[in-house]
């Protein structure tokens, strides 16, 4: 009798303890710490993973006559060594793909995952964004990438903020103060991830230097973006990026893109969930300049653009000649490429003096922050230019 009035007691304070701190967070304007901590340490995680969709609201980014990819003769014959499957194992790889010349060359996947697998884009997702707004240019929903911001969103109609062009949001250059950090569990990304009012969280934030005049990579230009495209087309990003994209291209399945609960908004800076095929689809149409069938999904003018060096200094004075409008640029040994990437080594990559699209997706990267080129992706790339 005493055992069981001890658990009641127990409980009970147990339950009262937790609501207080419940009550806490949200008072103190950080209740989205409870919903982090029920996805990661109380599953057994200590952060995002690849695998997130089931924990969040989604909205289905839907596909339409799906298009498979005509395999190469030589699919799948050449094998990888021990060393190239050490590399894909150390760096946790779930799919590797490579597309040659338009046909599906070469795909492994670990245990656990195969072709139509969806796991998190993370930021390869801001690639995406920048393809949708290309594509709200070309309709005229959108002048220009020199449109100012607060013809779209009313918060940025005065002071210094009234200068920032959507531009300056693509090249992460607007000036405003949103903090990129990802072991903060009382920051921006922390609360954007885990949260639910992405627009006022972002729409508020301070601008800290001149629009066009510093760069610094940071997820908040992206919900920017997004919220922009809502404005100027009257569709939210996944259906809009449905229309464009997904559909056009015909994807195998439909994607998935995690949206803040009440408020409906997706986070345009990660979480778009698709599998290695359908992402290769994205480095396709970037090989082709933006068409995708003859058809021209994005203007010329902007595809041009989208792959051109912002060349704008970081804070510390470096110049950034790497980025370009939400999309990477590289070169390994003479050859450039574009790509996306994500925090976990999530890539789609465009290497057009090959005529190749890799796609690598896994749980690790190499985490050397600031670099411009990740080692692992050098990997990746070694490896594909053997076939």
């Amino acid at each position: 009798m005493k055992i069981t009035r001890f658990l009641f007691r127990f409980v009970v304070a147990f339950a009262i303890a937790v609501g207080i701190i419940c009550l806490g967070l949200w008072l103190s304007g950080n209740a989205h710490l409870i919903k982090a901590v029920r996805s990661t340490y109380l599953v057994g995680k200590t952060g995002p993973t690849i695998n997130d969709y089931h924990k969040f609201e989604n909205r289905i980014v839907a596909t339409a006559n799906t298009e498979y990819w005509p395999k190469s003769s030589n699919y799948n014959s050449q094998k990888l060594t021990e060393d190239q499957q050490q590399i894909l194992d150390d760096w946790e790889t779930s799919a590797f793909l490579i597309i040659k010349d338009s046909k599906l060359l070469y795909e492994s996947y670990a245990k656990g995952f195969d072709s139509n697998s969806l796991t998190n884009s993370f930021s390869m997702a801001k690639s995406l964004t920048s393809l949708a707004i290309g594509a709200a240019i070309k309709e005229g929903k959108i002048e220009g990438v020199k449109q100012k911001v607060g013809d779209f969103l009313p918060e940025f109609r005065e002071g210094k903020k009234a200068e920032i062009t959507i531009r300056d949001l693509l090249t992460m250059s607007s000036g405003i103060d949103f903090g990129e950090s990802y072991g903060d569990p009382f920051g921006y990304m922390a609360k954007t991830y885990y949260g639910t009012n992405l627009y006022d969280l972002t729409v508020n934030k301070s601008i800290i230097h001149p629009a066009g005049q510093v760069w610094k990579y940071q997820g908040g230009n992206t919900l920017l973006l997004s919220f922009i495209l809502k404005e100027a087309t009257g569709e939210n990003l996944s259906d809009y990026f449905s229309t464009h994209f997904w559909k056009p291209m015909g994807a195998n399945k439909d994607a998935l893109w995690s949206i803040s609960e009440a408020e409906g908004r997706e986070r345009a800076y990660c979480c778009f969930y698709s599998n290695a095929q359908d992402f290769a689809r994205i480095g396709q149409l970037v090989l082709d300049s933006g068409v995708w069938n003859n058809e021209q999904l994005i203007s010329k003018e902007y595809f041009n653009a989208s792959f051109h060096p912002v060349n704008i200094k970081d804070e510390k004075g470096k110049l950034i000649d790497y980025y370009a409008y939400q999309w990477w640029l590289g070169d390994l040994e003479g050859d450039a490429f574009y790509y996306a990437r994500g925090i976990q080594g999530q890539y789609i990559v465009a290497i057009p003096s090959w005529n190749l699209v890799l796609v690598r997706l896994g749980h690790k990267r190499d985490p050397t922050r600031g670099v411009e080129v990740p080692s692992d992706l050098i990997d990746y790339l070694k490896i594909a230019k053997q076939f």
